[in-house]
């Protein structure tokens, strides 16, 4: 109910979230047969089905590789995420990993559900990996080596100053900009992007991620890591952990303005960097995310809900912004719409303002310097369809996927048939004479 209410609200949202939602199942469909690369699809579609729908568009080599590039870094990150692993244990096999991937038989107990999956049977990602050409292994190894190796020097350290903020996001998210620069690269497809602009693309994301996963952060279990920098976050508070109570709440948003508007630094170079891309498809796979960026961290500005519970994009709007990317228009388009969003809740009162302000207004104009706007279509909401249509298209098409479903376990049920009769054909046949 709580989806046909938001479509209600946003009729524009229809469309996109029917082609997306028929995009995952055809995503779902292109699993390849062998073992080893079934099970990496299949975990690629479990820890993140927005990034398995946006890698199904490459071609295969350059797919493959990207690939095993997140599903080993998902598992680097699953070792250093969990806090139940003693940093004894922890440091060696961070500081070891890119040697592991080497190993068929290496695997490593740890992480909950889908992520200890993906750990116990680690040894299917390496034998996929192993199958890779030798520029991508290499990219792949290098970054793997000097993510761990950060991320090995950051358990022992607290993330004190802004540079420090940057340095570890450098490490998790900024090597991750590098090293899916450097296989673009191998695949022939790309010029190699300079460090600092593809490192740039990386911060992006990870610091809205950080920022918008502030309360499940600070509440997990046994214990929590953070990476809120104590050179924001101390102007406004005592302890990190007092900004999620209803007694410091203007603190609370104020500091988490602060945190967004460091985030915002970042964009000119993404934009950038992304006006530079060649190849569609990985246009596509890079920009995306970085609207969705964009997106999210207006909706976490100046919301006292980061603090309360989770903060994102609705379904639809998300739908709209995957059907709606695919030039670089679009992408000026949707960072122009989401900062004026921004703009419009930017409080004079706030301690940042003038500085939010100065970043929000050099994005707008990097938008209008592109002059690409016109040719977008917006993601704001646009005049739709009446809510009665709306609920009569709906009705159809729930019939319409229950005789797909319906006409699905038919052919399955044929298809068994016929697969019985091939294997035990004359089993059956001697049965019945008999």
């Amino acid at each position: 109910m709580r989806s046909l209410g938001a479509v209600l609200k946003h009729p524009d949202d229809l469309f996109p979230l029917l082609k997306l939602k028929l995009a995952m199942r055809q995503a779902e469909k292109q699993i390849p047969p062998e073992p080893h690369w079934g099970f990496c699809y299949s975990m690629l579609h479990k820890v993140s089905r927005s990034f398995a729908l946006v890698i199904q568009q490459l071609d295969t080599d350059l797919r493959d590789a990207i690939c095993v590039f997140y599903l080993v870094l998902r598992a680097l990150d699953t070792v250093e995420d969990d806090t139940s692993i003693a940093t004894e244990v922890k440091v060696p096999i961070l500081m070891a990993f890119h040697r592991h991937i080497y190993d068929r038989d290496w695997h490593f107990s740890c992480g909950t559900n889908n992520y200890k999956v993906l750990m116990d049977q680690f040894h299917l990602v390496s034998t996929a990996f192993l199958e890779l050409g030798s520029s991508y292994q290499e990219a792949i190894e290098d970054i793997t080596m000097r993510m761990g190796a950060g991320m090995a020097k950051f358990i022992c350290k607290e993330v004190e100053t802004i540079d420090d903020y940057d340095e570890y996001c450098h490490y998790v998210a900024g090597l991750v900009g590098l090293g899916l620069s450097k296989l673009f690269h191998a695949s022939g497809k790309e010029d190699l992007a300079s460090d600092s602009l593809s490192n740039s693309m990386g911060l992006f994301l990870q610091k809205t991620n950080i920022i918008r996963d502030y309360l499940e952060d600070i509440n997990e279990i046994p214990k929590s890591r953070m990476f809120w920098p104590r050179q924001i976050w101390s102007k406004y508070v005592d302890k990190l952990e007092d900004l999620k109570y209803e007694e410091n709440s203007v603190k609370a948003v104020q500091c988490l303005n602060d945190m967004v508007t460091n985030a915002l630094m970042h964009v000119e170079d993404c934009l950038t960097y992304m006006s530079n891309l060649r190849d569609p498809a990985i246009f596509r796979f890079c920009a995306i995310p970085q609207i969705m960026a964009i997106g999210t961290l207006a909706m976490c500005y100046n919301n006292i809900e980061v603090f309360r519970g989770v903060v994102k994009m609705r379904r639809g709007l998300t739908a709209k912004v995957i059907d709606r990317t695919n030039t670089m228009a679009d992408v000026y388009g949707g960072f122009y719409d989401f900062s004026l969003m921004l703009k419009s809740k930017v409080d004079d009162n706030d301690p940042n303002a003038k500085k939010t302000r100065n970043s929000i207004e050099a994005i707008l104009k990097a938008c209008n310097d592109s002059g690409t706007l016109h040719k977008r279509k917006s993601l704001r909401d646009e005049p739709g369809y009446s809510p009665m249509i709306i609920v009569i298209f709906l009705i159809i098409l729930a019939i319409l996927l229950s005789s797909i479903s319906v006409q699905r376990q038919s052919d399955l049920c044929k298809g068994l048939s016929t697969d019985f009769e091939v294997k035990y054909g004359k089993i059956m046949s001697s049965s019945l004479t008999f």
